[in-house]
This record gives structure tokens, sequence and C-alpha cells, in this order.
């Protein structure tokens, strides 16, 4: 069991091409590459101890009141 050679990736890419199209596999790769740098960006801030918090009890209620009154 070799590794995979160029030539096999040369023919998913070209089975790829032909089942969606070379726009869209484009407009799914930009995709893709925003949705992982947003989880690198969220991961790299959780680890920095830059944290949101939670809401507390009063604010909670604050809005609760305020949703019956409109």
């Amino acid at each position: 069991m070799a590794g995979i050679s160029v030539w096999q990736l040369l023919i998913v890419l070209a089975i790829a091409i032909m089942l969606f199209g070379s726009k869209r596999l484009g407009t799914i790769g930009s995709d893709l590459g925003g949705a992982i740098k947003g989880f690198k960006k969220s991961m790299s801030d959780e680890d920095s101890g830059v944290a949101v918090p939670p809401a507390s009890k009063t604010d909670r209620n604050a809005d609760h009141q305020s949703d019956l009154f409109h």
C-alpha cells in the first residue's frame, strides 16, 4: 500500500469537476476556507483567555420582562 499518487488525485479532481462544476467547487472551497479560518480564530480567542461572560440572572429577567411588554 503506497500513498496516493498524483495521477489518482487528478482523477478524483476530474470526477469532482464533472459532478459539481468548476464554479461550484470554487465556491465550496472558499466557504470551507472561511469556515476553517473562523474555527482557528475562535480557538485562538479561547486560548488567549478572551471569553464572553454569561448573562447574569438579572439581565435575563430584564430581557424576559421587556419581551412581555412588547
